[in-house]
């Protein structure tokens, strides 16, 4: 690892440990027992334990970054050929004058974004640096890791609502990794933000957990507002070490969520006390559209999760359904992306195997890939485990990965190249596309399809997405389909291999069995120049991007408006963009 270090990277990581030790209190996180400060029982807590091996052994999120190494100093238009023009005007979804901690430090970085829409109601989340200079309890929820903005105009304007509820900060604090979505179900409309969610050092319960705030929006027009439940344990850790006083790590989860049957559904990645990953599924029952209570006692504002379902305790708990088990060359899994096929019920989840294989031992040697499972609607039982032992089919593609690039202006090493996958009925597919560097080294946004349930590869070799070529092509962004069944990708793309300059794109309508790249779009109207950002968080424009066809009450539970997110530097600071457009 040191041989791929330059001295500038290495500086940066000194610069990095300095300010670890100014924020944790003075010491540093080490595999050494005789270097870590324990808990109040004595033992290893949970953060200790899994921050030890973080960026030496493993790849872990922006969320555990921040839950890790807390604040960390950055770094200094034109855009690419070949695209049409401009979408929406671009919108701010944060206020920076809302950045500021209770002592008046402002915080520099609300990046990594999420976004949802139904009706003229949108929410954006975002991780939000103002938690790391903010004591718990803060005005405003500001030490909670996940901001928030909401729209009830169709995405023309955001009130920043400052951080997500929870008033037991001193136990556990949303960390940020946020992903959204939305239903209307009897004519009011909810959102759900989810986030990691992690024990403190001298937490009673040690085991780590994804979450979720169920939001109501309350009113109707413009004078809507929005008001957001206390977090829901969806899953905790499946495995603690009762000795030493730690518990596997849960990283990295999204949502997807079933209107017809009023499930969302929620995959992670969780780092097993003894190493390894595995990529696991969670299930919350959010009622009926009809009724309003679903199977298991869950609503639209109240839901209830498995394997959540034992919040109350701080025993871990056998999780809902594991899509893959550790590897047996502990090769990392992570990234994973779930989609629903609201038609059948039946959900896919992608992921990328061996994440970290540039960090050497026996994964150095096995191929990079993207996988896909197919899980039945049969499997999918509200119980505390599934019916099923794992998925019932899978198939992957190898790729090329970007994990060993530098990439000018982003703050962290390395890039990931995690799949985000959509599913189309009316094509009789299953989609997923990714950032690959077989077509040159800075990469390209790949797409590649597969048929519902078997499985079996639509294209012959996977599609280019991105119209123009020779800069960097990144973090793309896919979520659900729009009403006629097309796809609709985002992505950053630089028009030099050579630049920090970056511009946000979309490529909109694409069929899923398509063989051609497709047109593309520019999304933002003022580029920015990442090395000349700052910002107090790693990465600083985020492991991944979003975007979100509207969702509608009826078939096919989507429209034709699509809303796009991204970090973007333009003030000078990561802040929390927005824009929209018809496809």
């Amino acid at each position: 690892m040191k041989r791929l270090l330059n001295r500038q990277s290495i500086l940066a990581v000194k610069v990095a440990l300095m300010l670890v030790v100014a924020f944790t209190g003075g010491f540093l996180f080490s595999s050494n027992p005789s270097h870590i400060a324990h808990a109040s029982g004595g033992g290893t807590s949970t953060k200790e334990h899994f921050c030890a091996g973080l960026n030496k052994q493993y790849w872990a999120s922006s969320g555990a970054q921040m839950y890790c190494f807390g604040p960390h100093a950055s770094g200094p238009a034109t855009h690419s050929a070949g695209v049409t023009t401009k979408v929406s005007t671009n919108v701010n979804a944060a206020n920076p004058a809302e950045d500021r901690s209770p002592a008046g430090v402002q915080a520099y970085g609300q990046s990594e974004t999420s976004i949802a829409g139904v009706g003229p109601y949108v929410v954006e989340a975002w991780n939000d640096a103002t938690a790391f200079f903010s004591p718990c309890p803060s005005p405003g929820f500001k030490e909670e890791g996940t901001g928030y903005g909401f729209s009830t105009n169709g995405g023309a304007s955001f009130t920043d609502e400052g951080g997500l509820p929870n008033t037991n900060c001193s136990q556990d604090t949303l960390q940020g990794d946020p992903t959204v979505e939305t239903w209307r179900p009897g004519g009011t409309a909810y959102f759900y933000v989810g986030s990691l969610f992690n024990p403190s050092f001298t937490a009673t319960d040690q085991r780590s957990k994804i979450a979720l705030n169920a939001c109501a929006v309350n009113g109707s027009g413009t004078s809507a507002t929005i008001s957001c439940s206390q977090p829901i344990v969806i899953a905790a850790s499946s495995q603690c070490n009762p000795t030493l006083g730690f518990c596997s790590f849960l990283d990295k989860e999204f949502f997807s969520i079933d209107p017809v049957r009023g499930r969302l559904y929620v995959s992670y990645t969780e780092f097993a006390i003894n190493g390894g990953t595995l990529e696991q599924l969670a299930v919350c029952d959010i009622g009926t559209a009809t009724s309003g209570t679903g199977p298991a006692g869950g609503t639209a504002g109240n839901p209830v999760c498995f394997n959540g379902a034992n919040g109350s305790t701080a025993a871990p708990a056998a999780s809902y359904l594991t899509i893959a088990p550790v590897d047996a060359n502990f090769c990392e899994n992570e990234g994973s992306y779930p989609a629903v096929d609201v038609a059948t019920g039946n959900v896919y989840v992608a992921y990328e195997h061996n994440n970290a294989a540039l960090f050497g031992g026996p994964c150095a040697g096995v191929p990079v890939q993207n996988v896909v499972n197919y899980i039945p609607s049969s499997c999918l039982t509200l119980t505390p485990t599934s019916s099923c032992t794992g998925p019932a089919k899978t198939n992957a593609v190898s790729i090329v990965s970007m994990q060993a690039a530098f990439i000018p202006g982003y703050n962290r090493f390395p890039m990931n190249d995690f799949p985000r996958i959509a599913v189309s009925h009316p094509s009789g597919t299953v989609s997923i596309v990714w950032n690959d560097a077989r077509l040159h080294p800075a990469g390209d946004i790949l797409l590649q399809s597969f048929n519902l349930v078997t499985l079996s590869g639509v294209q012959v070799t996977p599609v280019r997405m991105n119209s123009s070529t020779g800069g960097w092509h990144m973090l793309p962004a896919l979520r659900n389909t729009d009403a006629n069944g097309n796809l609709n990708i985002s992505f950053y793309g630089r028009s030099s291999a050579n630049t920090a300059v970056t511009n946000y794109y979309a490529a909109r309508s694409v069929n899923p069995r398509t063989r051609s790249t497709p047109a593309n779009v520019l999304v933002t109207t003022v580029a920015t120049d990442w090395l000349n950002v700052s910002s107090d968080i790693i990465p600083n424009f985020g492991d991944y991007t979003d975007n979100y066809v509207i969702a509608t009450p009826s078939s096919p539970y989507t429209g034709l408006k699509l809303y796009l997110a991204w970090s973007d530097g333009r003030l000078g600071e990561p802040q929390p963009f927005e824009a929209h457009t018809h496809v």
